[in-house]
């Protein structure tokens, strides 16, 4: 006889919860349990897990889902009891001590921001210390803002004014994300580039001119998209990200990353004198994508209708912005970063819009989607030595294979490409890429023209002939978190052998001059012809 003793995993220990709650009558038969994120915060689990333990009730017969609406609790009948107690048996004595109900919220009220406890009086120099008066703050605390982790998602006029005031404030680790490139239009209202900047990547200058300005900070850019260049555990090891974007599809995928990841994030947005902040956070109130109208959803569902003129067209127009507004408006979301990063209070879920027009402000609350698809934090998360270069899908199917049985398949966020296929010549065109690296003219028969079907896929089941091909080839970023699930369990693999080059915060380590080099002289020195010379022979004063 074994004398092991036997373990439940989390969903059986969810499901036994759960059960021992329907025994004791807390839930009635016809009733609907409540919704996911109320038990979430009850049974302190993953989504995941959640949903694992929801499924183990109703294979056993005692809750039935309602697409929509939510799990009905069923009759408890005498054989159904019996089920009920055989689930409950499996927690501990521990474990079966009802979960402490959540507070009522209290009533608005006055807030009393919190004081950091026993903080010794500092007195410092400042005359050499750049951040000293921030001492003098009661409830400032320098170490937790000096080891802060803070993401940038965009470079423009918003996350110029961000990065300029989460570097003043000394967070120190700043990591900058934006496709772009500098334009001489930037330059109205973006505070770290300069007319010589034209043509640069937006994300490395915005990194390097924060650097500049406090060189205790620790930098990192990249200059890719948000939708598909950063791996999940990249969000995974921040404190806040913080959102000055300009389209929804980019706002929809920091949302996802975020939630998923249980991160907070703060958005901004502008348009001439008008501009608007929110800060999500899981599991509290409402998401971004609850914030959506319908016809916000019609325009996206639209404007994927053709996958590939989607990805191309990702803005129909410039918005017109002033410095004014995206000070403001940037001010505000590192206000509410430096709040989180402190644990101050925050209002999730909820908008604080400002009128330039009339200087006037208010904030409302959204209505939080129960059935939201971005609501969903993931399980437990295996850290694994592999990279994205280097593991094929094989391997990592086999991988999942080992936890999860034969039925597994890996779930890719972003779909690959197999084939362009058109009906007119009745050709097909082996593509194998993800749909970022295809383009919309690639879509066009090279022979008729006309645009050809796309067969795309984001699983990977094991029966592919590809399988030899390497995560990265098909669009799986490095430190991502990979996901594969048997359709009753998941499973999530980081790629942390990508640790150490995806994510290092050694941009600009060393002193160095300017970002862009230039070629001085000393008066007197011999020079080339102007011709010869870059600037066309001007001559730089130095000292």
């Amino acid at each position: 006889m074994s004398n092991a003793i036997p373990r439940s995993t989390i969903p059986e220990l969810v499901a036994g919860r759960l059960a021992a709650s329907l025994l004791e009558k807390e839930y009635l038969p016809g009733a609907y349990l409540p919704p996911e994120r109320d038990l979430i915060k009850d049974l302190g689990v993953s989504r995941s897990s959640l949903r694992e333990g929801l499924q183990i009730l109703a294979e056993a017969e005692l809750i039935q889902p309602h697409q929509g609406v939510g799990w009905l609790v069923g009759p408890l009948s005498a054989p159904l009891a019996a089920r009920a107690r055989k689930l409950a048996a499996r927690i501990s004595p521990l474990a079966t001590a009802k979960p402490a109900r959540r507070k009522a919220a209290p009533a608005e009220g006055p807030r009393r921001l919190p004081v950091a406890k026993e903080k010794p009086l500092h007195i410092p120099n400042l005359k050499k210390d750049r951040l000293g008066t921030f001492n003098f703050i009661s409830w400032w605390e320098r170490e937790k803002v000096r080891q802060a982790r803070v993401m940038v998602v965009g470079a423009g006029a918003l996350g110029n004014e961000v990065i300029k005031n989460l570097t003043l404030m000394g967070i120190g680790h700043i990591y900058v994300v934006d496709f772009d490139k500098v334009e001489l239009a930037n330059l109205s209202r973006s505070i770290l580039f300069r007319e010589k900047d034209s043509g640069r990547e937006k994300a490395q200058l915005a990194a390097a001119r924060a650097k500049e300005i406090n060189p205790d900070v620790q930098v990192q850019y990249l200059h890719g998209d948000v939708t598909h260049d950063i791996g999940l555990g990249i969000f995974r090891r921040m404190d806040v990200i913080v959102g000055c974007l300009d389209n929804r599809e980019a706002r929809l995928a920091v949302n996802r990353f975020a939630y998923w990841m249980n991160k907070p994030w703060v958005d901004g947005a502008i348009q001439e004198l008008l501009g608007l902040v929110r800060v999500f956070v899981p599991g509290e109130g409402a998401c971004f994508e609850c914030t959506l109208t319908e016809q916000a959803r019609r325009d996206l569902a639209l404007r994927y209708s053709c996958p590939l003129l989607a990805r191309q067209n990702i803005l129909l127009g410039k918005v017109p912005t002033t410095p004014t507004i995206a000070s403001i408006i940037g001010a505000m979301q590192s206000q509410e970063a430096l709040k989180l990063i402190h644990d101050m209070p925050v209002e999730p879920g909820k908008v604080t819009h400002f009128n330039g027009y009339t200087n006037h402000m208010h904030t409302t609350a959204y209505l939080p989607e129960q059935d939201c698809e971005s609501h969903w934090v993931y399980g437990e998360i295996s850290e694994t030595p592999l990279r994205a270069e280097t593991t094929s899908l094989g391997e990592m199917l086999d991988l999942a294979f080992a936890d999860l049985g034969q039925e597994a398949v890996l779930e890719l966020d972003e779909e690959i490409v197999l084939s362009l296929n058109c009906m007119v010549c009745n050709t097909s065109e082996q593509v194998l890429k993800p749909m970022s690296q295809v383009s919309f003219e690639a879509g066009h028969c090279p022979t008729c023209g006309q645009m050809r079907e796309v067969v795309m896929t984001h699983t990977i089941r094991g029966d592919e002939a590809f399988l030899d091909r390497s995560l990265a080839s098909v669009g799986v970023p490095p430190l991502h978190v990979v996901r594969a699930t048997n359709g009753r369990q998941f499973r999530f693999y980081e790629l942390t052998g990508d640790l150490d080059e995806a994510l290092h915060f050694n941009h600009f380590a060393e002193a160095e001059p300017s970002p862009v080099a230039e070629s001085r002289v000393r008066l007197g020195d011999q020079v080339a012809d102007a011709g010869d010379m870059p600037d066309g022979g001007r001559i730089h004063l130095v000292d």
